[in-house]
């Protein structure tokens, strides 16, 4: 999924005086609805939790084999699970993996796309037609299905391997908004004025162009973090995924399929607290991103 914003500014503007514009907004948005500071801390939590906790709060702690399944408590905030390992040791431990899959799938797929875009929208003509055309190739690969055959054949090992696989799934839909956003820059009249000065085009590109766009992109990254979460995790739920991996897809399905938390209500907590750290991330996520959006959008401010 990706948001369709448009650039602040008229097309008098600079470069310089978009991104300026850009910042100031920042903090006007962020003051006037304060949930989305919320928004920041929490992603910054999990973003902390995945680079500290498992060093902090390893899922290798000593487990109660006297306490399978054990009910929340102030020992065990989440309870146990069917080995007697603490639950909250497990969902700390499993977001470094989930996090780091998310990362590499959106530096993957922004990368790709953005690079794509810019290049079919900034030269168009021929370059235009030939990578439009393989970005509609690939905007109808069905996802899903693909994926689950892939994993059958390549167990993936990583999650630089699995955000490979998914950006190389996800780039088409980024290339296509990035072209639009070019094709919009590229007539402004401080890309018109570089032109006329004779600068080059790795200057206007890379002094210009993708400057201004640098919010846009962010709000991409975000974006692709999130579902690239919702796949992974989806995976190793279906179990066609290596379970030798600290995921919380790996802990949703033994609590479904192997504690029965659907029918049973000892296994519950051990099926929540993976669904509440993923509902946490990708509300904090959310928050970002309208935020962003709002400050992008100037149609979307109410001054």
């Amino acid at each position: 999924m990706t948001v369709t914003t448009i650039l602040p500014g008229s097309p008098g503007n600079t470069g310089a005086t978009l991104r300026r514009n850009f910042w100031r907004g920042v903090g006007r948005v962020l003051r006037r609805k304060p949930s989305r500071i919320a928004g920041v801390g929490i992603v910054a939590l999990f973003g902390a939790m995945a680079l500290f906790g498992p060093m902090l709060y390893p899922a290798h702690l000593p487990r109660d084999n006297n306490a399978l399944y054990a009910a929340p408590s102030l020992a065990h905030p989440f309870g146990t699970d069917f080995e007697g390992t603490d639950v909250l040791a497990l969902v700390v431990t499993g977001s470094r993996y989930v996090i780091l899959t998310g990362l590499a799938t959106a530096v993957i797929t922004v990368a790709l796309g953005t690079a794509l875009g810019l290049l079919a929208g900034f030269h168009r003509g021929r370059w235009d037609t030939v990578l439009m055309r393989i970005t509609d190739m690939q905007l109808t690969i069905p996802g899903l299905p693909l994926l689950l055959v892939l994993s059958t054949i390549w167990k993936f090992q990583g999650p630089l391997e699995m955000g490979l696989v998914l950006g190389l799934l996800g780039w088409g839909g980024v290339a296509r908004a990035v072209r639009s956003q070019t094709l919009s820059l590229r007539e402004r009249g401080f890309i018109e004025a570089a032109r006329g000065l004779g600068l080059s085009t790795r200057h206007i590109v890379g002094r210009e162009l993708l400057p201004s766009m640098a919010p846009y992109i962010a709000m991409n990254v975000l974006i692709a973090v999130t579902g690239a979460i919702y796949a992974q995790v989806g995976l190793f739920f279906l179990g066609v995924l290596p379970f030798d991996s600290n995921n919380w897809g790996v802990m949703l399905n033994l609590a479904v399929f192997g504690g029965g938390a659907l029918t049973s209500t000892a296994a519950l907590p051990y099926l929540l607290a993976p669904l509440l750290a993923i509902l946490l991330l990708t509300l904090g996520i959310v928050l970002i991103v309208d935020a962003m959006d709002e400050i992008f959008n100037p149609r979307l401010r109410e001054e």
